[in-house]
């Protein structure tokens, strides 16, 4: 386990984002989830991420969401607000919005479609800092970004004060790794995974805490694990990771011939939240597509297999 104080720890859920069949935020849907996650335990939440489906949605759906989620949590947990846009002026007025509404942190993504230097970045992250006093996490998500935050890069900005923690969801826990032991003598310096079926291994390695979008689906499962962990009960902190890598496979119901990877994982877990009914229905944003009836079929399978239904 980490020796830092993190400001941010344990459980994160990177909150989705339900929607109504036209599109809009479907608000009393998304009360219940914040309720279900703070319910069951959850250290914080994350919205506006990749699962929060941030990227498809248009600003004013955006703000929505956020008060939604900021309203309904009430101070209980802190929210993280994902304030992903292109490049920097626009980074900074979505950033200057969050903090507005009350969001306890933002997070950050390097630019992305304009092609960067590392120097670009750099300066990026000191700009967004700059305008706004709220905490600021790196998020490393290169997969969307197409930027990869390197280890030097990331440990310069948080010695600097410019960035407050990382959330990781790279794929690379060699640099993963290499960025905890680097911070380990920065007081109030996050780092969370965004591995879902590696978490035990990452907080074994120091991580403060994961942002799983698994955990929409089973937050009480993960707080299990974060709690095993932190009681250093690693046998049971394996065997609930691997009751959740088998959940995990939901992702695997929607047919990828038809289907990109946001469908997947995001459709996925909106359908198995719907079937839980958290939520009223598993509705995406365009052009994403809503699981078949077949998909759904797999879908409730996982999740009867977990014990979830």
């Amino acid at each position: 386990m980490s020796p830092r104080t993190p400001r941010f720890r344990g459980v994160v859920p990177p909150i989705v984002t339900p929607l109504t069949t036209e599109g809009e935020v479907d608000a009393a849907s998304l009360e219940r989830l914040v309720e279900f996650l703070i319910e069951a335990g959850v250290d914080a939440l994350f919205a506006l991420g990749s699962s929060g489906e941030s990227a498809f949605l248009t600003d004013s759906r955006r703000d929505r969401a956020l008060e939604v989620v900021i309203g309904t949590a009430a101070g209980r947990v802190p929210v993280l607000a994902g304030c992903i846009e292109t490049t920097t002026p626009r980074v900074i007025e979505r950033a200057e919005i969050a903090a507005k509404l009350g969001a306890d942190a933002v997070v950050v993504t390097p630019p992305f479609y304009a092609r960067v230097h590392p120097v670009e970045v750099d300066r990026h992250f000191r700009a967004v800092k700059a305008a706004v006093e709220v905490p600021l996490l790196a998020y490393d998500v290169p997969v969307s970004v197409h930027t990869k935050l390197t280890v030097e890069q990331t440990l310069a900005l948080a010695a600097d004060g410019v960035i407050d923690g990382l959330k990781d969801s790279s794929g690379d826990d060699v640099g993963f790794r290499q960025v905890v032991l680097g911070a380990a003598g920065m007081p109030g310096f996050s780092a969370l995974t965004g591995h879902e079926v590696v978490v035990d291994a990452m907080m074994l390695a120091g991580a403060d805490g994961a942002v799983p979008g698994l955990a929409n689906v089973d937050p009480h499962g993960y707080v299990r694990l974060l709690r095993a962990c932190a009681e250093a009960r690693w046998a049971d902190a394996r065997a609930e990771q691997d009751r959740l890598a088998r959940l995990f496979r939901i992702v695997e119901a929607a047919s990828p011939d038809s289907a990109g990877g946001s469908t997947r994982g995001v459709g996925a877990f909106k359908t198995a939240l719907a079937l839980r009914k958290v939520i009223d229905r598993p509705a995406v944003a365009a052009p994403m597509r809503e699981l078949t009836a077949e998909e759904t079929r797999t879908v409730a399978a996982r999740l009867e297999e977990a014990g979830l239904l």
